[in-house]
């Protein structure tokens, strides 16, 4: 389980012991200690790196472990897909490891089940209404790239895409495709199941569409949610088959070059569950960024069924 910006192991406290309790038998939660606080400002590749490296560490003490699950939030899906890219290796293709996505793999030698981020910036936070608390205002939101570094360090240059190092593109575009060195997109199509959940409303870190990975067009128009009882505050529930994925490929690339929806293009090369988040009643309504992750139980517990449906639909 992986925190965000300035986060800490604590802010999966609630899921980590919701997660035991449902299969006290079937998984060690680990939450990560590597990047926490200040450590957060250091970039998105520096603490991927580090993650890959505790996670490495773990899987060494943890020798019963055989499969893998990534449960993260907010920026901390992006340092959990840097470090699957680190961690991935490709098995050698067999009829047993072929499936409807081509040849699987493996990550730190486990085999990977679930992928599954909370309100993560996919696309990053610049222009578009992906920062809300900007209200979409043009000037703020220059203002918020052109600054961004000088609060937040390295990781202000990735989640603004712009940082240019030695004339690379920016690293959250480079995160969409295979790369010679690192192979995101490859980790990603390991795992047996990618979900991203995202505030649809009163998150004002993180936008719905960066967090739910799709085009403008693609938002739904209305939330219905559908199950009152069980999760009053699941609105949608989506799930994208490879079709769909070829076909929000074609239609992205017919329409734009725009730097975010090739990131959309890319990371939809691969299906996602995505699970929309309307939060009907919080004692601080417009914490919803920390309420879907229960991030402090007495602050955010009204997220709590959000957490349920997480663990309802986890593979072991």
């Amino acid at each position: 389980m992986v925190n965000g910006l300035g986060g800490s192991p604590d802010d999966w406290k609630f899921a980590a012991e919701q997660l035991v309790k449902r299969f006290p038998d079937k998984v060690v939660v680990h939450r990560s200690q590597c990047n926490t606080a200040k450590r957060t400002y250091d970039g998105v590749d520096r603490m991927g790196e580090r993650l890959a490296d505790e996670v490495r560490s773990l899987v060494e003490k943890r020798r019963g472990v055989i499969k893998i699950s990534f449960v993260a939030h907010s920026l901390g899906g992006l340092i959990a897909r840097y470090a699957i890219g680190i961690l991935y290796a490709p098995e050698t293709v067999s009829d047993n490891s072929l499936d409807e996505l081509g040849p699987k793999g493996r990550i730190a030698g486990l085999e990977p089940i679930n992928f599954i981020t909370s309100a993560t910036p996919h696309l990053g936070s610049r222009g578009n209404k992906q920062l809300p608390f900007l209200f979409g205002l043009s000037l703020l939101e220059r203002t918020a790239v052109e600054t961004a570094h000088l609060i937040i360090g390295r990781t202000g240059r990735h989640l603004f895409l712009t940082d240019r190092d030695d004339g690379k593109l920016p690293l959250l575009v480079r995160m969409a495709e295979d790369q010679d060195d690192i192979k995101f997109i490859s980790a990603l199509r390991a795992f047996k199941r990618r979900v991203a959940y995202a505030n649809a409303s009163f998150d004002h870190i993180v936008g719905w569409r960066t967090a739910s990975l799709r085009c403008p067009h693609e938002l739904p128009k209305q939330l219905t949610h559908p199950y009152n009882g069980k999760y009053p505050n699941i609105a949608n529930v989506e799930n994208v088959d490879l079709d769909n994925c070829e076909k929000l490929e074609n239609a992205v690339v017919a329409r734009t070059d725009d730097v975010e929806e090739k990131i959309t293009r890319g990371l939809t090369q691969v299906p996602w569950e995505r699970v929309d988040v309307k939060i009907k009643k919080c004692r601080l309504k417009y914490n919803a960024h920390n309420t879907i992750q229960v991030r402090k139980y007495f602050w955010n517990s009204d997220g709590a069924d959000v957490i349920i449906h997480m663990i309802d639909n986890f593979l072991v």
